[in-house]
C-alpha cells in the first residue's frame, strides 16, 4: 500500500468494516502475549502442584531404593514398573498440560473477542503470490518485530544471568547439604527464573500489542470515498430502492381495492378524491381508512365501490381532509370524528339492506385473507 493511499485513510472504521475484519481475522494479535500467558499458566500449575508432584516422586524413589536389592528384572516385572512410572509422569505433567492449553485459549480469546473468525480459515489464492511476501520484507513493521525479538534476546539473557548470580551463592555450591536440599534448590531456581521471565516478557507483549493495536487500527481506516461507497451498498442503488417503492405502491394498491366491497362508505370530492371508511361497532374504537386515491385511482375506488352497492357520499371538505390526514389501516383523525359519524349515521339509515349483506361479505373476505395468510401471501394494509 502506498503512502498516497495511507494519508488518504483518514476516517475511522465503521462498524460494518470493524465486523467483516474480525471474521476474516484481521485483529491485533501479539505472539508475545500468547508466551506470556502459557508461562503464566505454567507457573501457577507448577506453584500448586509442586508439593503433590515431589510427594509422588519421593513415594516411587522409597519404594524403588528401599526394594532395589530384591528387585529381579523380569519380563512381567519391568512393565508394571514402568507403568508406575508413566502414571506418575502423567500425574505430574497433567496440570502443567491443562493449565498450559486454558492459557492459551484465553490469551487467544482476548486478543479476538472470543469471537469466531471462519473466514480466516478459507483458502486465499492472493497468499501464494510472491510479491506481497517479498514487499512485506521492507515494511517498516519487519524493523519492529526484529526489534522485539532483539528486546526478547537481551531480556532472557539478562534474566539467566541475574538469575544464575544470586543462585551461585546457594550454601549448596560451598558446603555439603542433604539431598532433599537439591529439590529445594530447583525449586527457588524455577520461581526466581520464571516469576522474572514473565515480568520481563509481560512489558515487552505489551508493547508489542499495542502496536499491534495501532498498526491493525491504521489498516482499518477508511477514506471518505470508502464510506460513501458503503452506504451506498448498505441502502442499496437508487434504481434498486425506486423498483422495490414502486412494487410497495402496487402491492397496497391491491390491497386498498381488495378492501373498497366491504367499506361501509366511499367519501369522494367527487372527482379527485375517495376515500373507503369502515367501522364495526365493538371492534374499531374509531372509523377506519380502507383504501383513498385521488385521480384515476379514486375513479377505481367509486368504480368498484358502484359495482358491490358500497355507498357513496359527495363531502368535498371530508374528502381532502380524510385523504390529506387519514392513514390507511389506521383509524381517521380525531378532528373528523364529528364530522364522519354524521356521514355514517346518514347512511345507515338510508343503506339498510346494504349493511345487512355487509356482515357476511366481510366474514367472506376474513375467510379470503386467512387462506392468503396460509399461503404466505402479506394481506395487512400499511402506508408506504
Amino acid at each position: 500500500m502506498s503512502d498516497q493511499d495511507n494519508d488518504s485513510k483518514t476516517e475511522e472504521p465503521t462498524g460494518k468494516r470493524l465486523t467483516e475484519a474480525m471474521e476474516q481475522g484481521q485483529f491485533a494479535r501479539s505472539q508475545e502475549l500468547q508466551v506470556v500467558f502459557i508461562l503464566s499458566g505454567a507457573f501457577a500449575a507448577i506453584s500448586f502442584s509442586v508439593g503433590s508432584a515431589a510427594r509422588d516422586v519421593m513415594d516411587l524413589s522409597i519404594n524403588v531404593f528401599t526394594q532395589l536389592g530384591r528387585i529381579r528384572l523380569q519380563l512381567d516385572s519391568v512393565p508394571t514398573t514402568l507403568n508406575e512410572m508413566l502414571l506418575m509422569c502423567g500425574r505430574i505433567l497433567a496440570p502443567l498440560l491443562v493449565a498450559t492449553i486454558i492459557a492459551a485459549i484465553m490469551a487467544g480469546g482476548l486478543q479476538s473477542g472470543f469471537q469466531l473468525s471462519p473466514k480466516a480459515f478459507g483458502f486465499k489464492p492472493e497468499r501464494l503470490n510472491p510479491i506481497p511476501g517479498f514487499q512485506r520484507m521492507f515494511d517498516k513493521s519487519v524493523l519492529v518485530h526484529a526489534g522485539i525479538d532483539f528486546l526478547k534476546l537481551i531480556a532472557i539473557g539478562l534474566i539467566l544471568w541475574s538469575v544464575a548470580k544470586t543462585l551461585m551463592k546457594d550454601p549448596m555450591f560451598t558446603a555439603p547439604v542433604e539431598a532433599a536440599y537439591l529439590g529445594q534448590y530447583l525449586e527457588r531456581a524455577t520461581y526466581a527464573f520464571l516469576s522474572r521471565l514473565i515480568l520481563a516478557l509481560g512489558c515487552i507483549a505489551a508493547l508489542s500489542f499495542a502496536y499491534e493495536k495501532f498498526k491493525t487500527h491504521k489498516e482499518l481506516m477508511m477514506s471518505p470515498q470508502e464510506i460513501k461507497e458503503e452506504s451506498k451498498q448498505m441502502e442499496g442503488s437508487p434504481h434498486a430502492k425506486q423498483a422495490m417503492r414502486r412494487m410497495a405502491r402496487r402491492l397496497l394498491q391491491k390491497q386498498m381495492l381488495a378492501a373498497v366491497p366491504t367499506a361501509d362508505v366511499v367519501v369522494t370530492n367527487p372527482t379527485h378524491y375517495a376515500v373507503a371508511l369502515k367501522y364495526e361497532h365493538g371492534i374499531d374504537k374509531a372509523p377506519v381508512v380502507l383504501a383513498k386515491g385521488e385521480n384515476g385511482l379514486a375513479k377505481r375506488i367509486k368504480a368498484l365501490a358502484a359495482e358491490n352497492g358500497v355507498p357513496m357520499m359527495e363531502n368535498r371538505p371530508v374528502a381532502r381532509a380524510l385523504y390529506a390526514f387519514g392513514k390507511v389501516g389506521e383509524p381517521i383523525p380525531m378532528d373528523l370524528y364529528q364530522a364522519v359519524a354524521q356521514i355514517l349515521a346518514f347512511v345507515y339509515r338510508t343503506h339498510r339492506y346494504y349493511f345487512f349483506r355487509l356482515k357476511a361479505r366481510r366474514a367472506e373476505a376474513q375467510a379470503q385473507q386467512s387462506r392468503e395468510l396460509s399461503l404466505g401471501v402479506p394481506t395487512p394494509l400499511s402506508e408506504v
